[in-house]
C-alpha cells in the first residue's frame, strides 16, 4: 500500500500544510507508535509533545493549528480523529464482505426460517428447528443457534458465537466472538444443606443496533426477559445477570458484572471493572468511573465514584482526605511531642 499526501488530502478534503505533497505513505498508526512511512493523527493540545516527537512521516492536523513539527508532512482537516478514520476505512484492513450461502459442513435442521440467497451460514454452524433468520444474516463459523430463536435483518454473529432456544435478537444486532446469549442465569437455592438449582424459564432480548464484544455473556431470566435495548455498546468481558434490564444506547466497558434483576437508565456509560448489585436501579444519562461498587439505587444523570458508589465530587473529597492521613498523623505526632516537652518543662 503506498497513498501520496495529495491523494489522501483529496479524499479527506484537506489541505498538505507542509511536507513534500508527492510523499507517500505505507501505514498508520498513533503519534506515539507511529514509524516512517506511517500517517498518524493529531487533534488534542494535550499530545503536543507526542506530535513534536512522532516518527510519523504525516500527521492530519486541525485547521488553525500553527505549531507544526519541521521533520513531518501537515495535512490540515476540520476533524482529524474523523478524517483519519475515513482514510482508514478506505484503505486499510477490509472487514470480509458478506456473501450468501450455506456453508457444505453447516448443520441447518428442518423448519428453520430464512432465505438461502439471502443468508450467509459459516463452517461448522449449527441452527436448530424453528429458529428465524432476517435477510443479511451472516452467522460465523461454529456458532450456535438454538431452537426458535429469531434474528433480525443485518444481524452478525462472529465465529463461535451462542445463542440459546427462544432469545430474540433485533436489527443489526453483532455479537462478537465467544459471547453467549442466553446461558442459564445463577439462581440457586439454600435447602436442606444444599444449593437447590431454580429453573430459568425466561429468554434474552436484544433491540436493534446492539453490539456485544468477544467473551461476554448474557443470562436468559428466570422469567419473563433480560432485555438489552435499542444501540447500546457492550466491551468484551462484560457479565449480564438474568433479568437485568439495560436502557437504550448504553455504553459498558470492560469486565462489568452486573447482577441479576438490576435495571440501567438510558445513556448511561459504566466504565471498566464495574461490579453492580442485584435489583438496583441506575438512573438514565449517569456515568460510573472504573472499579464502582454499585450497593444502592443511584440517581439519574449523575457521575459516580467509588465503592460504594458516592457523587463523583463527594468522594473525590474523601479520597482527598485520605491522602491527607499520613501528613495529619504526622502533624498530630509532631504536636503530641510538644505538649509533652512543655509538660517536663
Amino acid at each position: 500500500m503506498k497513498i501520496s499526501l495529495t491523494d489522501l488530502a483529496a479524499l479527506v478534503g484537506g489541505t498538505v500544510l507542509c511536507g513534500d505533497p508527492a510523499g507517500q505513505i505505507t501505514g498508520f498508526a498513533s503519534l506515539k507508535e507511529a514509524i516512517a512511512g506511517d500517517l498518524s493523527f493529531f487533534h488534542d493540545s494535550r499530545y503536543n509533545e507526542r506530535l513534536v516527537n512522532t516518527k510519523a512521516s504525516a500527521v492530519l492536523v486541525p485547521l488553525g493549528w500553527t505549531e507544526l513539527p519541521q521533520h513531518v508532512a501537515c495535512i490540515s482537516v476540520a476533524d482529524p480523529s474523523r478524517s483519519f478514520e475515513q482514510i482508514v476505512e478506505t484503505y486499510g484492513f477490509q472487514p470480509e464482505p458478506f456473501t450468501p450461502g450455506v456453508h457444505a459442513s453447516a448443520v441447518v435442521s428442518d423448519g428453520v426460517r430464512y432465505n438461502p440467497g439471502h443468508v450467509a451460514i459459516g463452517a461448522n454452524a449449527v441452527v436448530e428447528a424453528g429458529a428465524e433468520l432476517g435477510d443479511d444474516v451472516d452467522i460465523g463459523p461454529g456458532c450456535f443457534v438454538g431452537r426458535n430463536v429469531i434474528i433480525g435483518k443485518g444481524a452478525k454473529l462472529h465465529a463461535n458465537c451462542t445463542v440459546h432456544a427462544e432469545c430474540l435478537l433485533g436489527d443489526r444486532v453483532s455479537l462478537h466472538s465467544g459471547v453467549v446469549v442466553g446461558a442459564d442465569g445463577f439462581g440457586y437455592e439454600f435447602s436442606q444443606g444444599r444449593h437447590r438449582k431454580v429453573r430459568q424459564a425466561g429468554i434474552v432480548q436484544i433491540d436493534n443496533d446492539v453490539e456485544i464484544g468477544a467473551g461476554s455473556t448474557v443470562d436468559r431470566a428466570r422469567f419473563g426477559r433480560t432485555w438489552i435495548g435499542q444501540g447500546t455498546k457492550i466491551d468484551n468481558l462484560v457479565q449480564i445477570g438474568h433479568n437485568v434490564v439495560i436502557g437504550r444506547h448504553c455504553i459498558i466497558v470492560a469486565c462489568t458484572a452486573i447482577a441479576g434483576s438490576a435495571v440501567i437508565g438510558d445513556y448511561v456509560v459504566i466504565a471498566a471493572q464495574v461490579g453492580i448489585a442485584g435489583h438496583v436501579h441506575v438512573g438514565s444519562q449517569s456515568t460510573l468511573a472504573a472499579r464502582c461498587g454499585v450497593t444502592r439505587d443511584l440517581p439519574a444523570g449523575g457521575k459516580y465514584l467509588g465503592f460504594p458508589a458516592n457523587p463523583a465530587g463527594e468522594e473525590k473529597r474523601r479520597m482527598a482526605g485520605i491522602n491527607r492521613l499520613p501528613q495529619l498523623l504526622a502533624r498530630v505526632k509532631e504536636l503530641e511531642a510538644q505538649i509533652a516537652a512543655q509538660k517536663e518543662d
